[in-house]
Order: structure tokens, then C-alpha cells, then sequence
């Protein structure tokens, strides 16, 4: 039986929540959007302007086209002299290339000279030893041979469009942090929620089926809660009434087979004046299957009445060192009459918090078994040792052992494996282990001693706060 959960960090626990994975998948489809929405802006805002800046310089070469050829270089040398923000620049080269007039001191590489717009990243060389700016350029060739070339400075244009990015920037981040805070603080309820749901749910799977889900958030989560509880007010009435039905056919059947045995009895005694070997025989067996049938009885009503204990009501603080001293002591005279090698290995542990009787019960079940199933000349050794996780104690025998594919169907009620069934027993002592760990909330695990069997008793709970 092993109930344990896996260990988590906080941050794999939280990540598990579908609360937390909605608030990441939020934040990264959000800040993905931002992302597109940004470039877009940026795309747009920037194409826009740039139509702008061509249709201003387009306006400007008509002008320029209708002067006559000789008052264009007068023309640009003017505009050169008025221009206060300096936001045009001209040029006017030869068809070989030779500057003719203007600020441009020379014709930019790869301008068309077909009136199409082309932005240029700082490579115009300008009079003056100015630093060179992002412009937008466009060029044209005169009836002449003459090339004439605009130039605009996009740097207003770069310097609005980066104020809207980081405008976007800044109120996005602040939207993210706001959104992913308020899923987060909403998110503390359902949390609190779930952790009373698991709560609850742990105690249901320890057994305690008078458990109810928490209800009242009127949402899925309770929605589903009313149905689980209405599930388990169902398997709760059935698990009772089935439990009643055996709990009383077992008392109701142990009162006759204890009339039945004390009969035999008496006619053990009448046969006994009676010289007949075969009828005394027969009387035996009787009442040896009356008295297996009567253990079987009485270990079915421990395992109900085990199961039907009030959750911890019951438990103290238990010292498992004298504990384990105190049951090794209890065996070991029988370990000298079937001449087993029998020792007692008991190191200081913490205490832990259980019912002694119980436990004392439980170790000796597993030391019965151990005994019952080593042959003579054989070993079992009683082992407690303190582990990172809390105590362990181990029942080690040499004996057949228990098959990989039975230790499972060992912890049933009346299950024998196939190498023991011609050896007395009712097949229930380690369903009244098996039961009192379920209580404590412990680990029980069989493995392979080689040979023999090897059981531990993890004696810490496996439950998750």
C-alpha cells in the first residue's frame, strides 16, 4: 500500500494550478500582441509619413521644374539662405556627376532619378561637416541631363513615431503588470479554495467518507463539488450498508459456530469412552475448522473495527524504539522453540504520533507471518533506523518470500499466495496491517530480501500540506 505523492517545489505546485498557467499563457499572448501591435504602429505611422514627406517633395521638384534652367541654381541658394530649421536639403549635379549647387556635395548611390522616395540612413555628405541625418530623398533628371535632388530630414518623423513606441512600451507593461496582479490576487481564493478541496479529498482518501467538499463560489469548481459530494453521500450509504451486512453476518454466524464448537466439544469427551479411533479423528477436524472458522471471524470484525476508529481521535505520542524492544521480547522465546535465528536491531528514532496498541498489533502480524513462513535454521530480523524522512522499520525473513506479482494481492482479505496454502492461517494478518497503516496514514512496502522477504513501515505521513 503506498499512498505517497510526489515531492514538489512551491514553484512546480504552483505551476500545476490551472490558475497560474492561465495567468502565463495571458502574460505571454499579451506581451506577443504588444510585440505585433508595435511593429504595426511602427510600420504604419512610418509609411505614412514617409507618403507625406514624398507628396511635399514632389510639390517642390514642380516647383523647381518651372523655372527656367539658368535661375535654378539661384533658386536652390536662396532657399539654402531662408531655410531656418533646416530640414531640406538640395542638390544639383551634372549628368557626369559634378555639383552644380546646393548643400548635397554629392549624388547619394543607388537614388532613382525617377521621382520615387527612398529613405537614407546618415549617407548624404553635407556642406558644412554636419553630421548626416535620416532623410528621405528623391531625384529627378532635367530635360538638360541635369539631376536634381531633395532631401528631407525624417528626424521629427523617427523622434514622434519612437514617443508613440515608448508611450505603447510603457503603458503595455504597465497593463501586463496590472492584469498578471489582479489574476493573481483573484487567483488567492481559488487557490484557497483548491487547498481546502485537497484537504478535504486527502482525508476522503485515508478513508474518512463522512468528509464534504467545500461549496459556496457558485462557479465550476462548485458546481463540480455538489456532484462529488452528491457521489460521495452514495458510496458513503453503500459502503455502510454493505459493511453492515458483513460486519453482521460475521457476529451473527461467530454466536452458533461457538455453540457448535463447545458441542464438539462435548462429543470429544462422550467419544473419548468410546473405542473408535476414526470417529475421534473426525471430531478433531471438526472442531479445528470450527476454530479456523471462528479466528476468521474475529480477525473480520478487528479490520471493521480498526477501519471504523475516529481519525487520530485516539493517538499520542509514541516512542517506536521501546515499542519494537518491547514486541522482539514478546517473540523471541517462540523463535527458540522453532529454532529460528531471531535479533532485534532498534536505534533511537523520533517519536511519532499514532496508537501504540495498534502499531504493537501491526509489528506482530508481520512478526506471526515472518515465523509462520521461515523454515527452521532460518533467520528474521526486526530492524527501526532513522531515515531523512523519519523513522523506518523493516521485517526481514529468509523464508520463500512473497512474488512480485502477489504483493499487491497479499493485502486482500482471505488471499494465500500459491507457495503457502498448505500452511495454517486465514489469509488476513496482513489485511489487519495493511489496515492499521492506512489509519497512521504510513507507507507499507514489500520487496525481495534474497532470499525471503523484506517489509517496511515508512513511518511518517505521505500527505502533502
Amino acid at each position: 500500500m503506498d499512498t505517497s505523492f510526489p515531492a514538489q517545489s512551491a514553484l512546480g505546485r504552483r505551476w500545476h494550478s490551472t490558475t497560474f498557467r492561465l495567468i502565463t499563457a495571458y502574460a505571454v499572448i499579451f506581451s506577443f500582441s504588444v510585440m505585433v501591435l508595435l511593429g504595426y504602429i511602427g510600420w504604419a505611422v512610418t509609411g505614412d509619413m514617409e507618403r507625406e514627406t514624398d507628396v511635399v517633395m514632389e510639390w517642390q521638384l514642380i516647383y523647381f521644374d518651372s523655372m527656367p534652367h539658368g535661375e535654378l541654381a539661384d533658386a536652390i541658394h536662396r532657399r539654402l539662405e531662408h531655410e531656418r530649421m533646416h530640414t531640406n536639403y538640395y542638390g544639383l549635379f551634372k549628368a557626369d556627376g559634378t555639383h552644380v549647387a546646393g548643400d548635397l556635395l554629392s549624388m547619394p548611390a543607388d537614388l532613382p532619378v525617377n521621382r520615387l522616395g527612398v529613405t537614407l540612413d546618415h549617407s548624404l555628405q553635407i556642406d558644412g561637416g554636419e553630421a548626416a541625418p535620416v532623410v528621405r530623398a528623391m531625384a529627378e533628371r532635367r530635360h538638360d541631363g541635369e539631376v536634381l535632388v531633395l532631401a528631407r530630414d525624417l528626424t521629427h518623423i523617427l523622434r514622434i513615431r519612437q514617443t508613440i513606441i515608448n508611450a505603447l512600451v510603457g503603458g503595455g507593461i504597465l497593463c501586463l503588470a496590472a492584469g498578471v496582479l489582479g489574476g493573481l490576487v483573484l487567483s488567492v481564493r481559488q487557490m484557497r479554495r483548491l487547498k481546502a478541496i485537497r484537504r478535504v479529498t486527502q482525508r476522503i482518501a485515508q478513508g474518512d467518507l463522512g468528509q464534504r467538499l467545500p461549496i459556496g463560489g457558485r462557479d465550476e469548481i462548485d458546481m463540480l463539488a455538489h456532484l462529488v459530494n452528491h457521489m460521495l453521500e452514495e458510496v458513503e450509504r453503500l459502503m455502510n450498508e454493505v459493511k453492515g451486512a458483513c460486519d453482521g453476518i460475521a457476529h451473527d454466524l461467530r454466536t452458533p459456530l461457538a455453540h457448535v464448537r463447545t458441542l464438539l466439544g462435548h462429543i470429544a469427551e462422550r467419544s473419548g469412552s468410546v473405542d473408535d479411533v476414526a470417529l475421534s479423528t473426525l471430531v478433531q477436524r471438526a472442531r479445528s475448522e470450527t476454530d479456523a472458522l471462528l479466528d476468521r471471524f474475529r480477525a473480520m470484525l478487528r479490520i471493521s473495527e480498526i477501519g471504523t476508529l475516529q481519525r487520530r481521535g485516539g493517538f499520542a505520542e509514541v516512542d517506536l524504539k521501546v515499542l519494537v524492544e518491547e514486541v522482539g521480547e514478546l517473540y523471541e522465546p517462540l523463535a527458540e522453540i522453532r529454532s529460528l535465528s531471531f535479533a532485534v536491531e532498534a536505534e533511537e528514532v523520533a517519536t511519532i504520533h499514532g496508537d501504540r496498541a495498534l502499531l504493537f498489533e501491526a509489528f506482530s502480524n508481520l512478526l506471526d507471518n515472518a515465523f509462520k513462513f521461515t523454515p527452521a535454521g532460518g533467520a528474521v530480523r526486526l530492524a527501526l533506523r532513522q531515515t531523512p524522512g523519519g523513522p523506518l522499520a523493516e521485517i526481514v525473513d529468509n523464508g520463500p518470500g512473497i512474488p512480485l506479482d502477489e504483493r499487491d494481492a497479499v493485502l486482500q482479505r482471505f488471499y494465500r499466495g500459491e507457495g503457502t496454502r498448505h500452511l495454517a492461517g486465514s489469509g488476513l494478518g496482513l489485511s489487519i496491517v495493511s489496515a492499521v497503516i492506512r489509519v497512521h496514514d504510513f507507507t507499507l512496502r514489500i520487496g525481495n530480501a534474497e532470499p525471503g522477504a523484506r517489509i517496511s513501515i515508512e513511518c511518517w505521513s505521505r500527505t502533502l500540506a
